[in-house]
Parts: C-alpha cells; structure tokens; sequence
C-alpha cells in the first residue's frame, strides 16, 4: 500500500512542477493580456464609455494584471498536479499489473502420480 501512495504523490507533484514549467512558458503572456484586457472592459462598462488615463485606472488595471496572472498560474498549477496524480494512479495500476506473479510451475514429483 505504502507503494501506491508514493507513486500517487510523486506523480501530484512532477505535475505541479510540469504546470509552473508550463505557466512560465505559455501563462505568463496571456495572463497579463486577459487581465488588462478583463479589467479595462470592466471600468468602461461600469463608468459607461471610453475612459481617461488616470492615475486610478491605471492602478486598478496593474491589479487586473496581478489578478490576471495569479488565476492562471494557479489554473496551470492545478491542472498540472490533477494529471500528474492521474498518471501516478496510471502508473500504480500498471506495476500491480505486472508484479502478479505467474502461476506455479508444477514440480516433477506432481507429475508422476
């Protein structure tokens, strides 16, 4: 038992190392685009229209972008570590398979009677 669990846990956290890896390659862009983004849709819809460059809306969009980012670097995160636990139940399942042992050879004795 103390193997499956092992197994499981290894697999949880080369996932969580695979989903920062794969956050700091592919995230890091598209988080700070989508919260800039999100947060600039949001004023103008709140205040009605196009908005001026100020001091407060440009404070408000550095806080989308931190928003942004630390949302899919924790979706990344996340997902990484489901698959990995996923491919450690894979993996489990997969060395229980093949450690059955073959059934018994039958010995000499046994075959003469």
């Amino acid at each position: 038992m103390k193997g499956k669990r092992s197994m499981v846990h290894m697999g949880t956290k080369v996932g969580a190392v695979v989903g920062v890896i794969g956050f700091l390659a592919f995230g890091i862009i598209p988080g700070f685009y989508f919260g800039s983004y999100g947060t600039l849709m949001m004023m103008s819809h709140l205040f009605g229209g196009p908005l001026q460059a100020t001091t407060l809306l440009r404070l408000v969009t550095a806080a989308g972008i931190i928003v942004g980012i630390t949302c899919i670097g924790f979706l990344s995160i996340v997902v990484g570590s489901v698959l990995g636990t996923v491919a450690g139940y894979v993996a489990e399942t997969v060395t229980r398979a093949l450690a059955v042992k073959a059934p018994a050879k039958e010995s000499a004795h046994v075959k003469a009677k």
